[in-house]
């Protein structure tokens, strides 16, 4: 008999649902918070969590991020429910691994479902790890985009750059892929007038550098560091080799991609259609958020670089930082520009 651990905060649906999966067949345990669920889960050792979002002690989050930590429970199938639907909370709890996802209120057939293909989809990896354990193979264990990451930091070669120093150029061979762990990178790519145009704009935490991993397709525009930056950094081919054997953190690394292509999108749009003072608003809070700066704190970035970013002429971007000035909405010392007002800033149009 599959053991299943319950935990939701409400007492009614606890009973219900607990009751629902009995009727299947399944022993259940029950927990009324995510402090006791984390207790009972690692206890018991479940085939299956199946775990509300809000509840006292321990949110839904917490009882995932702590269980994926630990060896003997890191492995069980985790299925979120929760009367959260925005889009925002589910992609947040698939991120941090969890299974499946299911609204309330929810249809019997719908968690029933869940549940089984769980416990098939884990007995299948279960059978699957032993006979490559058999032959000598060792497996990646990746669940998320966090794991890549730690596999970045534990596999790759660490470079120190200062301000200024140009990672690679358009058309370099893309041998590498690069986790940035502090500082910022642009970048760029040049018309054919030479005229700069900023593409991406990096901070902590951020992969990039990725082109192809399937052809031998050369960087399509330049990185350079505009802070002193530390990154990591591995070969495409160590990378493939990761994304053939975890194919949940292949899934994750598209959905990145897909995001990375929508803002592109946006900039576009917004580059084609936004007044100039929107643009240029919207580009110093841009740069203030990829810069991990303090609102506080000027943003140490050129005004060729506003410019190229918002897509407009630097003249007119100077003309418009002045009237921002003289505003209220920004100091300018020098080359830096510091935010006074961020919500006067966010409201122009």
């Amino acid at each position: 008999m599959k053991r299943i651990l319950l935990i939701e905060d409400d007492i009614v649906l606890k009973e219900n649902t607990a009751e629902l999966l009995e009727h299947y067949n399944y022993e259940v345990i029950t927990a009324t918070n995510g402090k006791i669920g984390i207790e009972a889960a690692i206890t018991h050792v479940p085939d299956v969590i199946v775990c509300d979002i809000m509840m006292p002690e321990v949110d839904g989050y917490g009882v995932l991020e702590t269980l994926v930590k630990m060896d003997s429970t890191k492995y069980i199938p985790f299925v979120f429910l929760s009367a959260k639907t925005e889009r925002k909370d589910v992609r947040k709890g698939m991120n941090l691994g969890a299974d499946d996802y299911i609204t309330k209120p929810f249809k019997e057939d719908e968690l029933i479902n869940a549940i089984e293909s769980r416990i098939a989809k884990a007995a299948i990896l279960k059978d699957h790890k032993i006979e490559q354990e058999s032959i000598g193979v060792k497996e990646h264990d990746m669940r998320s985009l966090n794991d890549l990451k730690n596999f970045f930091d534990d596999n790759g070669t660490v470079l120190k750059c200062p301000k200024g120093k140009i990672i690679y150029n358009e058309g370099d061979h893309s041998n590498d892929i690069y986790l940035l762990l502090k500082g910022a990178i642009k970048c760029y790519k040049l018309d054919e007038n030479g005229k700069e145009l900023t593409t991406a704009l990096h901070k902590k935490d951020d992969l990039f550098g990725y082109t192809s991993f399937t052809q031998n397709i050369a960087y399509q525009e330049t990185a350079i560091a505009i802070k002193d930056v530390e990154l990591v950094r591995i070969s495409n081919n160590a990378l493939k080799d990761v994304l053939d054997k975890n194919h949940k953190v292949t899934l994750e690394l598209i959905q990145l991609l897909t995001q990375d292509i929508s803002g592109i999108k946006n900039q576009l749009l917004e580059m084609a259609y936004s007044s100039v003072n929107k643009k240029t608003a919207s580009t110093i809070l841009k740069f203030a958020e990829k810069l991990n700066q303090n609102t506080d704190e000027p943003i140490k970035i050129s005004r060729n670089d506003l410019a190229s970013v918002a897509g407009i002429a630097t003249e007119t971007l100077i003309r418009t930082i002045s009237n921002f000035k003289k505003q209220g909405v920004i100091e300018i010392e020098d080359r830096n520009i510091k935010i006074l007002d961020l919500e006067k800033l966010r409201r122009i149009n």
